[in-house]
């Protein structure tokens, strides 16, 4: 009986030691979430960086043809005639380029088998001379050489005249030109703020505000939209015939595609400062590969 309620007190006394007092809780231990980032800023990607254009850099006079060339733009970037370009190149069709091909943007060394040296023929004696004395009393008379008839006149009716004919005036190179001068129009309505320099300046700069319309100088058909040509940004190519190609670079927005034909006046882009430090419009215009001053083309205003 003893060791039975020895053994009874003894449990108790255990299962006293293992209640816990309803007052006293495990310590909780709070990190605070301060200058740590959230799981949204953490999981959204960083912004992509836009992608500088390569520069066109030629070796040896060759250019290895890169994404979205033309051989328009890579006229302009070198500085030389598209159709130069294609002749250099043998290229049948100028639209058709491939990625890592190898174009030459310099022109070809001049072909030696051309030159020519001149050989002297040597004349062989055609026999001997024979020499006469003169007869005493001769005398030897002056070479006489008949003069030229004068052109025969059509025979005209009494009291009729003939009107003069004037002369064909020569034509110069601009006439020559497929476009007319007075076809050209504005391309923006801003104020001239830089003029043509044929070392400095190969177009014109005209102001504007970011958005304003640039229009097509003149009807043509766009053979380049992009912009992969370093310090132009977003840059516009029109060629309106053979002879002339208009640029319009710095663009905030293009609003016409490659190949696709264009009027006179139509809206190409929205004004913008893409490569350049203001807002602006560098207008320019080529002949045969070479810049001209676009104000011998625009109409005064």
């Amino acid at each position: 009986m003893l060791r039975l309620i020895t053994a009874s007190g003894c449990a108790a006394v255990a299962l006293t030691a293992c209640i816990v007092s309803p007052t006293q809780q495990a310590p909780i231990e709070e990190r605070s979430q301060k200058g740590r980032p959230s799981e949204a800023a953490q999981a959204a990607p960083a912004p992509p960086q836009p992608t500088a254009p390569l520069a066109r850099e030629a070796h040896d006079g060759q250019y290895v043809v890169q994404t979205g060339d033309t051989l328009y733009s890579i006229a302009l970037a070198f500085g030389q005639d598209f159709r130069d370009l294609a002749r250099w190149n043998g290229l049948d069709d100028p639209t058709h380029l491939r990625t890592g091909q190898s174009l030459r943007v310099t022109p070809p060394p001049a072909d030696e088998s051309a030159a020519v040296e001149a050989t002297p023929i040597p004349v062989s004696p055609s026999g001997s001379l024979e020499t006469r004395p003169l007869s005493p009393g001769s005398t030897i008379a002056p070479e006489t050489h008949a003069a030229p008839a004068a052109p025969e006149r059509a025979a005209q009716a009494p009291g009729s005249t003939t009107a003069a004919v004037a002369p064909t005036p020569a034509t110069s190179d601009k006439a020559a030109a497929v476009e007319p001068e007075s076809v050209w129009a504005w391309p923006s309505a801003g104020k001239v703020l830089e003029r043509f320099d044929e070392t400095r300046n190969k177009g014109i700069d005209i102001s504007g505000t970011v958005g304003d319309p640039v229009w097509a100088a003149n009807d043509g058909q766009v053979v380049y939209s992009g912009s992969g040509l370093p310090g132009y940004g977003k840059l516009d190519i029109i060629t309106h015939t053979d002879d002339y190609v208009s640029d319009y670079p710095h663009n905030n927005e293009i609003l016409v595609t490659q190949g696709q034909a264009v009027k006179r006046g139509q809206r190409i882009a929205d004004l913008g400062m893409t490569d350049a430090t203001a807002p602006r419009l560098h207008f320019e215009i080529r002949r045969r590969g070479t810049p001209v001053d676009p104000l011998t083309y625009l109409p005064s205003r």
